[in-house]
């Protein structure tokens, strides 16, 4: 449920509300608008409680029930787009952000490459794998504390900030330590106590689609990190599994569209992973500006031959920057820049 307080509520009229909520067993999220507070009612039973309970309240302008399990995340509780600052980098305002490195963190060599080619041609934050989660037990699992403390050194080399994967509850403290935003993977959308635990990190938080995940299952799963008191919450569209195998996920375009329409949350495209193949890449990137996309998370590499993870997906620098270049042109048609 969705108390609106009127404009120019007093602080006591909006704290009798969350006390009355408190009374009833419920808990409360507040959104402090420019305007006016929305108080979202939480709890399991709320759909029990007559709206009455709280529209009789001094300072109360209206109730609202949403019917929709995802709450928090949704436009009925915060109607304005949200923006996510990644150490100074704007998610979610005209700037299209460009996050671009390697899928894994190799060697200090490779990762100080990678960041002088992505940021020379233009992207404002650097992606790297220190923890790898990898289908067979017996692949690359990453460089772990030690690519941390790479990145680490890179962000400080060229003023780039970082995102990177947390795998683990028992690891968010210390990859929040090291990272600027937090990266949860797609197998681990639905992994509840890593999405509170991330939440509580206070970290931006991106989080990646499931890989059958329903837009509405993704949005809940976003619920988890914002009740955390984390309003620094992205999701991130990497493609779905369908029937279809001429690609290796097939990228639901169509979800930018309908998360713009019900939630607040920016929304960034990995077309790396939907694609698998760098030759899909780019028409990839394109069609996810064109739709609304807040921003791209791409796969470079400095020798994608010599990549020890995903280096068929991965664009070479010269194709990093050509595409780069190409981008520009559309999102000046959208109304955004690069």
């Amino acid at each position: 449920m969705i108390v609106s307080m009127q404009k120019g509520a007093t602080p006591e009229e909006i704290d009798a509300v969350v006390q009355r909520a408190h009374s009833l067993g419920m808990d409360v999220q507040l959104n402090w608008g420019t305007d006016k507070t929305v108080v979202a009612i939480l709890g399991s039973n709320t759909g029990q409680l007559p709206t009455g309970t709280f529209a009789v309240l001094p300072g109360v302008e209206g109730t609202t029930r949403i019917m929709k399990p995802y709450k928090l995340s949704s436009r009925t509780f915060k109607p304005q787009d949200s923006t996510v600052s990644i150490a100074g980098v704007e998610v979610g305002g005209k700037r299209i952000v460009i996050m671009a490195g390697p899928c894994a963190v190799e060697s200090k060599e490779q990762l100080m490459e990678a960041a002088s080619i992505v940021k020379e041609a233009g992207a404002s934050v650097l992606r790297g794998g220190a923890f790898k989660p990898r289908t067979s037990p017996f692949s690359f699992q990453g460089l772990k504390k030690a690519g941390l403390e790479l990145l680490a050194e890179v962000r400080e080399r060229f003023n780039m900030p970082i995102v990177t994967e947390v795998l683990s509850t028992l690891d968010v403290s210390q990859v929040a330590k090291y990272a600027d935003a937090l990266q949860i993977g797609a197998r681990n959308m639905q992994n509840y106590a890593l999405l509170s635990r991330a939440g509580k990190s206070k970290r931006p938080v991106l989080l990646k689609r499931g890989l059958s995940a329903t837009v509405t299952e993704w949005l809940t799963a976003a619920d988890y990190l914002l009740a955390e008191n984390n309003d620094q919450v992205m999701l991130c569209e990497r493609g779905i599994r369908t029937f279809e195998d001429s690609i290796r996920f097939s990228l639901d375009i169509s979800s930018l569209p309908v998360i713009k329409r019900f939630s607040h949350l920016p929304v960034i495209v990995d077309p790396s992973h939907a694609a698998g193949h760098y030759a899909f890449v780019p028409a990839m990137a394109k069609a996810a500006i064109a739709a609304g996309a807040d921003g791209l998370l791409i796969e470079v590499h400095p020798n994608p031959k010599e990549a020890l993870v995903d280096g068929l997906q991965s664009l070479t620098p010269s194709d990093f920057t050509r595409l780069m270049q190409e981008l520009k042109p559309l999102a000046e048609a959208v109304g955004r820049y690069i």
